[in-house]
């Protein structure tokens, strides 16, 4: 197997021998288009007119006042359709037009990664189709009436837990089937290789430009750099180019439910083991026999019951230290955003949030923390209304 597909003990291809000529041919492209200076021309012009990069490194004043060191946002929610995942798409989306495909598939969780796979299809003129979980279909309901809106077929997986994984498995066996014409945008850092270097390579440029940011605004590099992480894209994205700063420290938050201890979280860093899901071999939820078990967290986005392998190398070398938060500190980050600076965030963003404010804590007022704000809230209202509500959010 390709070398170059690990990170460490990480990573490879576990996919069917029916889709290993497809991957091959996914990588040679992608290869190919990296080295093309005009493939680069073309996705810096959509992500200048189109998408509204570059977005600010925001210093938050008010939120700096009361917990200390100079906490600043990198405004990924001010992108077109509200978060990241249009970074990525709009990359392999040229990438799949440069192979000659005219259809593209997708899973999605929160839904944001569907609304930007839809918004690229559109822009690009292709036949678009996004499998989602049934249970994040009734979460994220406004997600799923914009991805029809821009002319998506949003399918409803009601298998397993009827969330992320199940979407993503749907997802593949359908690429199995149509490979040919079909190009599968994956969402978040994981998969088969090359899916999690191609979507870090799309994803890179929300830390390139943070880090020429916080150094024209600081003269200096942060001394924290912290982002959530579900399957892990905004995160990889956000560390990419601070990755070789010795002095820069990293921290991943993970979502941790009702609580590591009740097994109701989504944690696959503080409770996963090694194992194989989605053509990758990561840390995963498992039970003592190697099933995969099912993720919670209130946020339909890091919902997955895994992580991206370049991070599960991170976490074992220790360069990033990952650390979860559950649905309550969560809400009240999320809701103390709200207040103190005016942003609505994602709620899978408050979770790096929530994590800014303990770590706050005990840090000097000269530090400087620079956190990836990976989405805005519009679409998770709903949700945090009904937690508010008191409303059960288990079932």
């Amino acid at each position: 197997m390709n070398k170059n597909s690990y990170y460490g003990q990480f990573g490879g291809q576990y996919v069917s021998e029916a889709l290993m000529n497809t991957l091959h041919s996914v990588e040679e492209a992608f290869e190919e288009a990296i080295k093309d200076q005009k493939f680069w021309e073309e996705y810096n012009y959509y992500m200048k007119e189109y998408v509204g990069r570059e977005n600010p490194l925001y210093f938050a004043k008010r939120l700096t006042e009361k917990y200390g060191p100079k906490i600043y946002l990198k405004r990924e929610d001010l992108n077109h359709t509200g978060a990241h995942k249009i970074n990525n798409v709009i990359g392999q989306i040229l990438l799949a037009r440069r192979m000659g495909k005219t259809k593209v598939i997708a899973e999605t969780g929160a839904g944001q990664h569907g609304v930007a796979t839809a918004t690229g299809a559109a822009l690009f003129g292709m036949e678009c189709t996004i499998f989602m979980g049934a249970e994040d279909i009734q979460r994220q309901e406004l997600n799923v009436f914009r991805m029809k809106m821009l002319g998506a077929q949003v399918v409803s997986v009601t298998s397993g837990s009827s969330t992320l994984k199940d979407a993503t498995n749907e997802a593949i066996r359908a690429w199995a089937k149509t490979a040919e014409d079909t190009f599968y945008v994956i969402g978040s850092a994981v998969g088969p290789h090359p899916y999690p270097k191609m979507v870090k390579e799309f994803q890179r440029v929300i830390g390139r430009e943070a880090k020429a940011q916080i150094l024209e605004k600081e003269g200096r590099l942060p001394d924290y750099v912290v982002a959530c992480c579900g399957g892990g894209s905004n995160s990889i994205g956000m560390f990419a180019d601070f990755l070789d700063e010795e002095n820069v420290k990293f921290v991943g938050v993970e979502a941790a439910g009702l609580g590591i201890e009740t097994g109701k979280h989504a944690s696959a860093m503080a409770m996963g083991k090694p194992g194989v899901l989605h053509g990758m071999r990561s840390y995963l939820l498992q039970d003592d026999d190697g099933n995969v078990q099912i993720a919670h967290s209130i946020s339909a986005g890091l919902d997955y019951p895994g992580i991206g392998p370049e991070h599960a190398y991170l976490r074992d070398t220790k360069k990033v230290e990952y650390v979860s938060v559950t649905d309550e500190e969560c809400i009240n980050a999320l809701l103390e955003l709200c207040k103190l600076e005016g942003i609505i965030p994602a709620i899978e963003s408050a979770h790096a949030m929530a994590y800014v404010f303990k770590m706050a804590k005990d840090m000097p007022k000269d530090q400087i923390i620079v956190m990836c704000l990976s989405g805005r809230g519009d679409k998770d209202v709903h949700t945090v209304a009904s937690y508010l509500k008191g409303e059960d959010m288990n079932k």
